[in-house]
């Protein structure tokens, strides 16, 4: 694995994303691209998106979006607004898929958390540019349990080592939390829905979540089965907001398992 920066322009300045490209090498498989969830970065992942490359066969991105990682952290004004998610899923992704080429390729999205989120928008607004979604304990509405943990995360951050620890992933910790608390908590966000806009989506979907999840309930994943034709829902026991690292393996058996079943010939 190899980490990189690309550079795009994006809120009237010049943005690096902190990038990581996993087995290039296999030039004809399909390639897979890893968006984190709202405390996230390339590093967060571990282990986790080549292990899934492995045993998929596949190619994969991860990349750490802007204010996260290694990528440039919000300026001192940028204040994130309700659409916050729909602006990475339309003009974020885009251009960084831009900046590196990758032409007519349609990837595959596996997002977790805001990154499930990112990943059903960008499917909805760009229907035939995406070749499949994976997505892990997305949110396609607000719940109180969603709010009432990120309030919990509030208090931490302000009152434990927190700001230590997520230190060790973003070159801002500052830039990462806030961006991410304050607009969840911003009054007006808990009125943010996007399930009319799932209607939109042509591409299989393997939705995932944990049946443990602190951060929401099942009714996000099988509000998008309600939306979405064929969708398929993984409901995984044991298992909190996090499958990925709750339970690996079970998420890597079923992504690689729908992954093959409906790859296509063309990268």
């Amino acid at each position: 694995m190899s980490t990189d920066f690309a550079t795009i322009t994006w809120r009237n300045r010049e943005v690096r994303i902190e990038c990581q490209s996993i087995a290039p090498e296999r030039t004809a498989a399909p390639l897979v691209v890893f968006l984190h969830e709202g405390l996230g970065s390339v590093a967060m992942w571990k282990d986790f998106p080549a292990r899934l490359c492995e045993a998929a066969g596949v190619r994969g991105l991860v990349f750490s979006r802007p204010g996260y990682g290694r990528s440039t952290p919000r300026a001192d004004d940028e204040i994130w607004d309700v659409d916050f998610m729909h602006r990475q899923a339309h003009e974020v992704l885009p251009a960084l898929f831009a900046a590196l080429g990758l032409g007519d390729q349609k990837p595959w999205l596996f997002g977790h958390s805001d990154g499930g989120s990112i990943s059903l928008l960008h499917a909805s607004r760009f229907p035939d540019k995406v070749a499949g979604l994976v997505v892990l304990a997305p949110h396609i509405f607000v719940e109180d349990v969603t709010v009432a943990n990120i309030e919990n995360a509030r208090t931490a951050y302000l009152g434990t080592d927190l700001p230590q620890k997520l230190g060790r992933y973003h070159d801002s910790a500052d830039s990462a939390f806030w961006g991410w608390n304050r607009i969840w908590l911003h009054p007006p966000f808990r009125d943010w829905n996007i399930e009319s806009e799932l209607d939109t989506i042509r591409c299989p979907v393997l939705a995932v979540q944990g049946i443990d999840d602190e951060y929401g309930t099942l009714a996000q994943i099988r509000g998008i089965a309600a939306r979405v034709d064929g969708c398929e829902l993984l409901e995984i026991p044991q298992c909190g907001h996090s499958p990925h690292r709750d339970q690996p393996d079970r998420v890597i058996v079923a992504a690689t398992s729908f992954i093959t079943r409906n790859r296509r010939e063309t990268p």
